[in-house]
């Protein structure tokens, strides 16, 4: 694999992250341009957050398949949220750490 794969995978780790943040947040993502109609249904919020968390897991995979280590961008417990891969109110919960809950 060349350095620039590399680069650009970990490009793609870090946008995706920001991406799957952005929808923890409730901030605006490129997802919404897609569905503007949908802003409006509450189940809308979770859709998104859905499809963001995949994004991240199919990167990673890919990072994975490409021999990437892709754990630099992440802290350790968002490192095991990953390799659980199930998405639940405890990730988004716990996605920032102590650190965010208590600023």
């Amino acid at each position: 694999m060349s350095k620039d794969t590399g680069k650009y995978f970990i490009h793609k780790l870090e946008e995706s992250k920001e991406q799957f943040e952005r929808t923890i947040d409730c901030k605006h993502t490129a997802f919404d341009d897609l569905y503007p109609y949908m802003n409006e249904q509450p189940q809308f919020f979770w859709y998104k957050r859905y499809v963001a968390w995949q994004e991240l897991l199919t990167t990673v995979k890919h990072a994975e398949d490409l021999d990437v280590n892709w754990k630099d961008v992440f802290n350790d417990s968002q490192q095991s949220f990953i390799d659980k891969q199930v998405l639940d109110a405890k990730v988004l919960d716990e996605w920032y750490g102590k650190e965010r809950k208590e600023a």
